[in-house]
């Protein structure tokens, strides 16, 4: 079979090396970069192609200023400070997408009607999309400062308001500023977390 690994620097990139920043040097995040991101991250796979995940992208001070009183105190000055914040949300009606998406089944019928399983697989398949993108964007070299500490009610009126959505989290991206951070915590090891059955 062929070599199909990414060198051990690409894999120090995306996860070994890679940090959750909080503080940010210069350096700009352009809309194009940030579409390369999303280009790559959209083929992650999700459940029947679902693809549920939907992103704001706030880079303008104005738009950094409608989010601000909805952080809480403690990622105030991070968020305010990030060349972009994305906004990651989930579509709750993404399965009317499904004919298109996923054009073999009539998985559009899988979900009508049934608020519960649309709410599970937009989460579900949402916080993957959430994960790819940050593998994404850690591969296309920014850096990622992710968070839960906000008021998801206030964020979803500012920037999906009339919008069916779930907001699911939010992520800081530009250039980390290594000099800034902790030291690296430590992780649990195979044997704490696995077993193979």
């Amino acid at each position: 079979m062929a070599e199909r690994t990414l060198s051990d620097e690409s894999q120090d990139i995306i996860f070994r090396n890679a940090r959750t920043h909080k503080a940010w040097v210069e350096g700009e995040v352009t809309a194009a970069l940030l579409e390369r991101v999303y280009d790559l991250m959209k083929w992650g796979p999700t459940s029947a192609n679902c693809s549920p995940a939907r992103f704001v992208f706030v880079q303008s001070q104005e738009a950094k200023e409608r989010l601000r009183p909805h952080m809480d105190e403690g990622n105030v000055q991070q968020t305010m400070a990030a060349p972009v914040t994305a906004i990651i949300a989930n579509d709750l009606k993404f399965h009317e997408k499904l004919p298109r998406l996923y054009p073999h089944e009539d998985a559009k019928s899988w979900f009508d009607g049934k608020e519960k399983k649309i709410k599970d697989s937009a989460y579900r398949n949402g916080s993957l999309q959430g994960a790819y993108f940050m593998i994404a964007a850690r591969a296309l070299g920014l850096d990622c400062g992710p968070m839960s500490g906000f008021n998801p009610r206030g964020v979803k009126d500012e920037f999906f308001k009339d919008e069916d959505v779930q907001i699911n989290f939010i992520c800081n991206l530009g250039y980390g500023d290594v000099s800034k951070l902790h030291p690296r915590g430590p992780r649990l090891s195979f044997d704490e977390t696995c077993k193979v059955v």
